[in-house]
């Protein structure tokens, strides 16, 4: 009882004179009393200052990588053991912070989709950037946000506590909340906040419900077996819960949003929910529709896409009362980001094996689903080859394995050159930010999503 005493109250004064120290001392006194409790990884990380001066723009490439390979060191050596010692403290008095948090708000934790190995798929293995150093300034964030997410769909619904683990346990690396919790701490500082408000905290599980629910949904509608490696829900436990488990966390983040009691924030994100909808009937009426525009295909992916990063993006700046020049950046941000992320996507659909993908290769193609590097390939020279074999919905044996080497030889750079063009467009938007660990993610993100495709 002294020991967890002790922890108590270590605890509270790392969370007010956060220290290195102070971290070690709760994670020894943790270990002892063998208690669990939360993590304040973020409070024990290294501060580094970003290394990028002056305006954000198509070069700052370059200097993202090189800002983070020179923090990489830094980071590991110190933040990621930092981030160790906070594990331990996670583990230790979860009492504590249930204390601070409304009953809504406590939950169990969900498996860490950001663990120490997370690196991108680029060439040859190697990677100059790793999403362990981008999502640091925010790790404290996520941690809480996790303890918050997986117990949402079992503890009012038994009927769907099977479902949780795999809901919110399937690999993924949270992007969107994590995006949420960037923004929110680079318009902090903007405006001079000290930290960021519960109500940008509680807009991230809101995007991250939101987002899951429509994968739940996609598999459903998409019959796909696996997500990231995993089975999914509706192959595990059966349409029913699966639609149920969608269903519920859609209705969950609304009642959240509802109490954000911001009228601005309700229409960004509910407008969101809108454009899923939208994006999913024309998707499903343009099936094998090779007349289909590019045009077409990027209001698909934004209504599909990249509707919630941007809508996510804003709303967690004007929580943060910046400027409204700074919110439609912030918007505009995220609005090419998840442009840009898309059409990755799309290019890594015929790039990587069934292995790193998660489900087969082609996927879009054998089921219709035209995307970038598909309409890029029918207009080239080969373009009526591929659309005859679309047309015919690859009825015969090896036409989807002709399609889709088209569209690997043909598709691919134009996609490419399309992703950066959105990227450029997402890092222009952050010149209003200021210096900063959060900046600095802001654009390593942005390079993150493209050297997968490099």
């Amino acid at each position: 009882r002294r020991l967890g005493g002790a922890v108590v109250t270590l605890h509270r004064l790392a969370r007010e004179t956060p220290s290195e120290p102070l971290m070690m001392a709760c994670a020894r006194a943790a270990f002892a009393a063998r208690v669990e409790a939360p993590a304040r990884g973020r409070h024990a990380s290294t501060r580094v200052v970003a290394a990028q001066n002056g305006h954000v723009h198509a070069t700052a490439s370059a200097a993202s990588s090189r800002a983070f390979a020179r923090l990489g060191a830094k980071r590991t050596a110190r933040g990621h053991v930092a981030s160790a010692q906070a594990v331990a403290v996670n583990k230790a008095t979860r009492s504590i912070d249930e204390m601070d948090m409304d009953p809504e708000h406590v939950t169990f934790a969900s498996s860490d989709e950001l663990d120490a190995s997370a690196s991108m798929d680029c060439a040859g293995g190697v990677c100059s950037l790793n999403i362990d150093d981008i999502t640091l300034p925010v790790m404290g964030d996520m941690e809480q946000m996790r303890m918050n997410l997986r117990d949402i769909v079992g503890r009012k619904n038994p009927l769907l506590l099977a479902a949780a683990d795999q809901i919110f346990g399937a690999g993924g690396k949270r992007l969107r909340p994590v995006l949420v919790f960037l923004v929110a701490r680079a318009t902090a500082q903007l405006a001079g906040l000290e930290d960021i408000t519960d109500r940008q905290r509680r807009l991230a599980e809101i995007t991250e419900m939101i987002h899951t629910a429509s994968l739940v949904h996609d598999d459903v509608l998409d019959d796909c077996d696996t997500r990231r490696g995993a089975e999914t829900i509706h192959t595990l436990y059966g349409t029913r819960v699966a639609i149920l488990a969608g269903d519920f966390l859609f209705a969950q983040s609304s009642w959240y949003l509802a109490n954000l009691d911001n009228l601005e924030v309700i229409k960004l994100i509910s407008q969101v929910i809108a454009d899923f909808a939208d994006g999913e009937i024309s998707q499903a009426g343009a099936l094998y529709n090779v007349d289909i525009t590019l045009e077409e295909y990027l209001e698909k992916s934004h209504n599909k896409t990249a509707s919630l990063i941007a809508a996510s993006c804003k709303s967690a700046a004007v929580f943060s009362e910046v400027a409204e020049d700074i919110k439609v950046d912030m918007y505009e941000y995220g609005k090419h980001l998840g442009l840009a992320f898309q059409v990755v996507d799309d290019i890594l659909d015929f790039t990587q094996t069934e292995q790193q993908l998660g489900k087969p290769q082609g996927q879009d193609l054998a089921t219709g689903n035209l995307t970038a590097p598909i309409l890029f390939a029918l207009r080239r020279e080969d373009g009526d080859e591929l659309k005859a074999l679309i047309t015919t919905q690859f009825e015969n044996d090896g036409d989807l394995t002709r399609a889709i080497a088209i569209v690997t030889e043909s598709g691919i750079e134009d996609a490419r050159r399309l992703a950066r063009e959105e990227a450029d467009m997402a890092l222009s938007s952050l010149k209003g930010l200021p210096e900063g660990e959060a900046k600095a993610s802001l654009v390593a993100m942005v390079e993150y999503v493209l050297e997968r495709i490099y």
